[in-house]
């Protein structure tokens, strides 16, 4: 090979090999849609309206974040202290639900805002369809679409919610 001929190879050899290097290290994220969607629900005391889910899923760790600026907190609480469990119903039937305490510390009347929410039971596969699980009636221990579990000195809270309407959009994961 002629000296340009070595140097075209050796640019292009080091490229090639940085663009594997970069798509290992990336990890996969697969696109969820669409990315958010909205939902009325009834939350009691907390207030009732529209919830933005926005939904992802990278290196298969599905979560779901819900943010209402209708729903807002009832007393103040510290960061990561409410337990948010969000049921979603899958359109091949059953369904699944996402959970944790992650959300920034709030304020009496501050809007509603938590996760991102890991998936915490079922199973969710590529191109599995979910929407906000819809029930009517009072929202209760045994009729929820989406809970808040409180624990603070004062002890033990549940606040419960229900889906009032379906997703603008459903999610394709």
């Amino acid at each position: 090979m002629n000296r340009l001929s070595t140097r075209r190879f050796t640019l292009t050899a080091t490229a090639v090999t940085a663009l594997a290097a970069s798509l290992a290290l990336a990890g996969s994220a697969v696109a969820v849609a669409p990315a958010s969607a909205t939902a009325s629900y009834d939350c009691d005391a907390a207030g009732s309206g529209a919830i933005t889910l926005t939904a992802a899923d990278s290196g298969g760790v599905k979560t779901v974040k819900l943010d209402s600026a209708a729903i807002v907190a009832q007393f103040p609480y510290a960061a990561n202290s409410v337990t948010t469990t969000l049921k979603l119903k899958k359109a091949s039937g059953g369904e699944v639900q996402f959970s944790g305490a992650v959300h920034p510390a709030a304020t009496t009347g501050a809007p509603l805002s938590f996760g991102p929410l890991p998936l915490s039971s079922g199973a969710l596969a590529t191109g599995d369809v979910t929407d906000s699980t819809v029930l009517s009636g009072t929202p209760s221990a045994s009729n929820w679409s989406l809970k808040f579990v409180v624990t603070n000195a004062g002890g033990t809270f549940t606040s419960y919610c229900t889906a009032t309407s379906a997703q603008s959009s459903a999610f394709t994961w």
